[in-house]
């Protein structure tokens, strides 16, 4: 046998658990209501609860020990909505209280974190007690985050904004723009070829 063959057999042997446990890890997740398109990738993800809030359109890779948080009562929407031909880099938690939505053809790096919600924190009350503030996240499509992105509640990326890696987005990001730093700053503007 020739050394390339070789190679592709034994990786194919290698991955061939990982393609099983993704398909089962599909039809587990659709008979508990998640909506999951075809030609869908699923790694070792952990999805607690509420499967029902998540769709996955088709061909979306979702890698090993991400997990997916949807939070709150029955709602008619999905909280969180990942576009077609988008890829979820490892170890990042995407965590919805009202609505996460994804565009399509969006990379998002290893251990991102974003999130709809975070705590209040007005003065003389326990902040354990307080409600959650909430607004919805939405990336558009064709989005890049860097690998430890977080993207904070209320926050729009604008279709074909690169976000460097460890970057915090609190505002709005204007579309392909390229940006970096805590909190994140616009550095400049992608050149988009006219169509």
């Amino acid at each position: 046998m020739e050394a390339a063959g070789k190679h592709r057999l034994i990786n194919s042997l290698l991955r061939a658990p990982a393609v099983v446990a993704s398909r089962l890890r599909i039809i587990w997740l659709r008979a508990l209501g998640a909506h999951i398109g075809k030609k869908c990738w699923l790694r070792d993800i952990w999805v607690p609860r509420n499967p029902w809030d998540i769709h996955l359109d088709e061909a979306v890779a979702v890698d090993r020990h991400v997990t997916l948080v949807a939070s709150g009562g029955p709602k008619e929407e999905p909280r969180i909505y990942i576009g077609a031909h988008t890829y979820v880099n490892r170890y990042t938690i995407i965590d919805a209280h009202e609505s996460i939505r994804i565009g399509k053809d969006c990379l998002i790096g290893p251990s991102c974190y974003i999130s709809d919600a975070d705590h209040s924190y007005a003065a003389g009350k326990l902040i354990a007690i307080q409600p959650m503030a909430k607004a919805p996240v939405v990336i558009e499509d064709g989005v890049l985050l860097g690998a430890g992105v977080t993207v904070l509640k209320g926050v729009t990326i604008g279709e074909g904004a690169v976000i460097g890696a460890g970057a915090v987005i609190t505002k709005d990001v204007p579309a392909n723009a390229v940006v970096s730093g805590v909190p994140g700053k616009v550095m400049g503007m992608r050149r988009v070829a006219a169509e």
